[in-house]
C-alpha cells in the first residue's frame, strides 16, 4: 500500500532530521548546502515532505528582492521515494507559499548535463536556458524560471 505524503514548512526537527541524511541522500559531503541559516533566517518558504513522521524530502527556497522571485536553492529527496510525486509536491507548495507572499516568478539553477532536472522542471511548467559564465568564468549553468499569475 502507497505511504500518505503530506507537504508543510520546514521545523526545527525536520531540519535537524535534514541535516543528518543529506550526504546520504546526495551520496556525498552536500551538509554545507544546508546551511542554518536556511531554517533560522530564510525558512519560512522552506518546504518539507513526511511520510508517516518521516522527512522523505525538502527544498530550501528564499524570497528574492528581483521581482520578487522565488528562489529554489537546494532539494533533496529520500532515495526510497523519487519518482513517487514527492518533487512535485515539494514544487507545488513552494510555488503556492511564494504565490501568496506576492512573488511573480520563481528561479532554480542547476549544472549542464543535469537533464533529470531540466525535464522535471520543464514538466512542471518552467522554462529553461543556458548562461555562460553564471557561476564564474567558464561555468554556465541551466537557469530555470517560471512566471507566476497572482492568484
Amino acid at each position: 500500500m502507497e505511504q500518505a505524503l503530506s507537504s508543510g514548512p520546514l521545523t526545527k526537527a525536520a531540519y535537524d532530521q535534514i541535516v543528518r541524511v543529506i550526504d546520504k541522500w546526495w551520496g556525498g559531503p552536500t551538509t554545507a548546502l544546508a546551511h542554518p541559516a536556511f531554517f533560522y533566517e530564510l525558512g519560512e518558504l522552506a518546504r518539507v515532505v513526511e511520510s508517516e513522521g518521516r522527512v522523505v524530502g525538502f527544498l530550501f527556497g528564499f524570497i528574492a528582492p528581483t521581482g520578487p522571485t522565488g528562489y529554489v536553492h537546494l532539494v533533496g529527496i529520500d532515495p526510497e521515494f523519487r519518482r513517487r510525486q514527492v518533487g512535485s509536491l515539494l514544487y507545488r507548495s513552494f510555488e503556492h507559499a511564494c504565490r501568496e507572499a506576492g512573488c511573480s516568478r520563481l528561479k532554480a539553477i542547476t549544472a549542464l548535463g543535469d537533464d533529470g532536472s531540466v525535464r522535471f522542471h520543464e514538466a512542471l511548467g518552467w522554462s529553461t536556458e543556458t548562461r555562460e559564465d553564471y557561476a564564474g568564468a567558464g561555468r554556465a549553468r541551466q537557469v530555470f524560471v517560471k512566471s507566476l499569475e497572482p492568484g
